[in-house]
């Protein structure tokens, strides 16, 4: 089991000695996952064993507390891909206003040299920190020499022209591109929630639905998606709208899930739902029977594009 250590005030021993990648790794993404993965083959190859720092909060959140920060994934969700990927500590270290202001090499002495002894730093060609970002890669490799740790600076991981990044899989989210964010991060997106009480206008039309509450700032786009949802331990097939029910109130965004061909009740229970195609944008229909005929429609489409899921992944 994954070691994971808020804050620094006491390293266990076997958390010394990390072949360490640092970064906000959100999304977890295939350039992460690049990154991540050097930091394991590393470790095996030296034999010390490979960890992960993470900031908490996003930076952003601190500079820009006023401004929704869209989070690819919650801090438990990158633990657990994290986990997966073979590091065996995760430190996660509060960012607030006494560590943005250290100087890059006071926090490269006190936290990777004093508190964790590393031994091999892997860095993106992108990351910056310290007090008024001046800390770069350059700068990382120029103290390991002072302080005697190897570091390792991934190039940029890209396909097609393309450098897999958090700000282009968000992008596309808000554009409806679920086909691209999967491509990019290396699986579908998902989002986590307790079910909670609705309007329950979705039994009125022959299409009940749970309402699982979007984490503050998600900026996915409006409409119909094929989706799949963990209830307890087994997937369900279903189709889920996001938007503002233009056609009743035009309120608050709401993601309201129809789980296929399911029984029961979801109220309090937790469900991760799992994003597999867009089936159209959001749009206001001038009838309810005439919301009810798209809704029927919508629902076939999202159980062709979940067969066509299945069968592209079996091929």
């Amino acid at each position: 089991m994954m070691q994971v250590l808020h804050g620094l005030e006491f390293v266990p021993v076997y958390s010394k000695g990390l072949v360490l990648a640092i970064g906000n790794f959100d999304g977890v993404h295939r350039g992460h996952q690049e990154l991540i993965g050097k930091a394991v083959e590393i470790g095996i190859a030296i034999g010390r064993p490979p960890g992960v720092m993470v900031f908490e909060p996003h930076p952003r959140e601190l500079f820009q507390p006023n401004e929704p920060h869209f989070h690819l994934t919650t801090l438990a969700e990158k633990l657990r891909l994290v986990e997966a990927a073979g590091i065996k500590t995760a430190v996660v270290l509060p960012f607030d206003r006494a560590l943005a202001g250290l100087e890059a090499e006071e926090f490269i002495a006190r936290y990777l040299v004093e508190a964790l002894l590393v031994s091999h730093v892997v860095i993106g060609y992108d990351f910056f920190f310290g007090k008024g970002r001046r800390g770069t890669p350059e700068s990382m490799v120029m103290a390991g020499r002072k302080f005697g740790f190897d570091v390792t600076v991934v190039a940029p991981v890209a396909e097609d022209g393309e450098v897999f990044s958090s700000t282009a899989i968000r992008l596309k989210l808000a554009q409806g591109d679920v086909a691209g964010a999967t491509h990019d991060l290396g699986r579908r997106w998902r989002v986590t929630g307790k079910v909670a009480k609705g309007a329950q206008r979705g039994n009125g039309l022959g299409f009940p639905t749970a309402n699982v509450p979007m984490p503050k700032g998600t900026a996915l786009a409006h409409g119909i998606y094929a989706v799949r949802a963990l209830i307890g331990d087994n997937w369900h097939d279903g189709a889920a709208y996001l938007g503002t029910r233009p056609t009743f109130d035009d309120g608050m965004p709401v993601l309201e899930v129809n789980v296929f061909d399911f029984s029961g009740d979801l109220y309090g229970r937790d469900m991760t739902v799992e994003f597999v195609g867009y089936v159209r944008p959001d749009r206001k229909f001038w009838s309810v029977e005439a919301l009810k005929s798209q809704m029927a429609l919508d629902c076939a489409e999202a159980r062709r594009m979940l067969m066509a899921a299945r069968e592209g992944a079996d091929s």
